[in-house]
């Protein structure tokens, strides 16, 4: 279903709107340091299908966004290999909000202040459908992640260890 009219619309709402990409918005009570964790409980969805918007920067303080499940974490030895770069690491929380345009807990992939390439988890392409933050803390999104990957141009990568 597409959603035609947003109240408290965001930069990433607006970009799947002008993109014309099917999505619902799904609204939860938003809790400090709660993680994916609490979206999963919150909307009863398994927390692997809530994916995280992960920004992080390389040797040279480049930014980059990774987009990992929930119950997941991200090896940054790994993800540099991938890259291939010396060094990643994930960015301070107020460094986060600078490239992203977004507060840490709200952060979106979608419309970021610095244009940063996306990396996303090769295995989330196996989801029919994903939970992904619509900009802002206690919004998600649900969409295909086809469409995620479509939109930012993203490249797969396997870099996921177990929580």
């Amino acid at each position: 279903m597409r959603q035609q009219t947003i109240a408290g619309s965001t930069p990433a709402l607006r970009f799947l709107l002008d993109h014309k990409v099917d999505f619902t918005c799904h609204a939860y009570s938003y809790e400090e340091h709660g993680g994916t964790a609490t979206p999963a409980r919150e909307l009863n969805v398994d927390e692997h299908s809530v994916i995280k918007t992960l920004v992080f920067e390389d040797q040279d303080g480049l930014p980059l966004v990774v987009l990992m499940h929930g119950d997941r974490k991200v090896s940054t030895k790994e993800l540099a290999r991938q890259l291939p770069c010396k060094k990643v690491q994930a960015c301070k929380p107020d460094v986060a909000n600078r490239h992203s345009g977004y507060l840490v807990g709200g952060t979106s992939p979608f419309a970021t202040r610095t244009p940063m390439p996306v990396y996303m988890e090769a295995s989330i392409l196996q989801l029919q459908q994903v939970y992904i933050n619509g900009g802002r803390r206690g919004l998600q999104v649900a969409m295909s992640p086809l469409d995620i990957s479509r939109l930012l141009q993203a490249r797969c990568v396997e870099v996921a260890l177990e929580k």
